[in-house]
């Protein structure tokens, strides 16, 4: 099991880090007290955490003690035999300065010396933690986003998709009203209408009479082909951006046949390429009475 310690400099991203860990899976305790790690090991041994993926504790300057015991803190880890990893954050000090000044947080160390002194005296701290770290990231040009893409990538590797991106494709109905958590909103209303032959109005888009009348019309069909080359121009770019879900919403009148036929295609040609896809028909039940 991974344990991760996050530390570095205050201001500089670990709250960041640490909900993406917890998004991931891992069990996060921030400004976690090191004085009670040996029973904290104890209790990951004795089985407390296997269905976690990994720890992770977040722990800075905020514990007075934490610097004085932080070496054998770390030992104990290795010798319990986990894959111990240190991310260690910092940023520049006149990125620092600005980030306090925005969120008007007080540093932990300030007081009658001020927050410059604060942060050199914190940095100089710090730095025998820095020089054990598994990897520092410096986040003084870096978005929220990109910093969230950066601990994915340390954390998962360095390929393409080791920044997670799963796709919800969302049949609806325009009479129901747009789905409030669409990311991108498709309209194919322009597209014939299967509702309008008497043949097809009992079927859904689920269903192989419906779906090969609409997917037959080449209109239909270069829909497909663009909406698909589309998405492919997208995804790696919310891939990078650290996006880890979009909702794409198709919609026609009612939901029941065009949409849903158009969905369950594109599912099939995204989930082809590698893509991790969930399918959902928000309004077919309710076509279905």
């Amino acid at each position: 099991m991974r344990f991760i310690v996050i530390t570095g400099l205050s201001g500089s991203g670990k709250s960041t880090a640490a909900r993406v860990l917890e998004d991931e899976g891992f069990s996060v305790i921030d400004n976690f007290p090191l004085a009670l790690l040996p029973q904290f090991l104890q209790l990951q041994q004795e089985g407390g955490a296997s269905h976690q993926v990994g720890v992770a504790l977040v722990m800075d300057v905020r514990n007075p003690q934490f610097m004085d015991g932080a070496g054998t803190g770390l030992a104990a880890v290795k010798q319990a035999g986990y894959v111990l990893e240190v991310y260690f954050f910092d940023a520049g000090d006149e990125v620092l300065l600005r980030r306090f000044s925005e969120t008007r947080r007080r540093h932990p160390l300030s007081g009658s010396e001020g927050l410059p002194a604060a942060l050199e005296r914190e940095r100089s701290m710090l730095q025998p933690l820095r020089r054990q770290a598994t990897v520092v990231f410096d986040t003084s040009a870096l978005t929220v986003h990109e910093l969230r893409a950066a601990v994915l990538r340390q954390l998962h590797g360095h390929a393409e998709r080791a920044v997670p991106l799963m796709v919800r494709l969302e049949s609806f109905g325009f009479r129901y009203g747009l789905p409030l958590e669409a990311d991108l909103v498709i309209d194919v209303r322009f597209l014939p209408n299967p509702y309008y032959e008497p043949q097809l109005r009992p079927f859904s888009g689920r269903d192989a009479p419906v779906r090969e009348f609409v997917l037959q019309q080449p209109l239909c069909r270069a829909f497909v082909e663009r909406t698909r080359d589309y998405l492919g121009f997208l995804l790696p770019h919310y891939r990078q951006e650290g996006k880890s879900y979009l909702t794409v919403a198709i919609g026609c009148t009612g939901g029941r046949h065009r949409s849903v036929a158009l969905v369950e295609e594109l599912h099939r040609c995204l989930a082809e390429q590698g893509t991790t896809v969930r399918l959902v028909h928000r309004d077919l039940v309710k076509e279905d009475g």
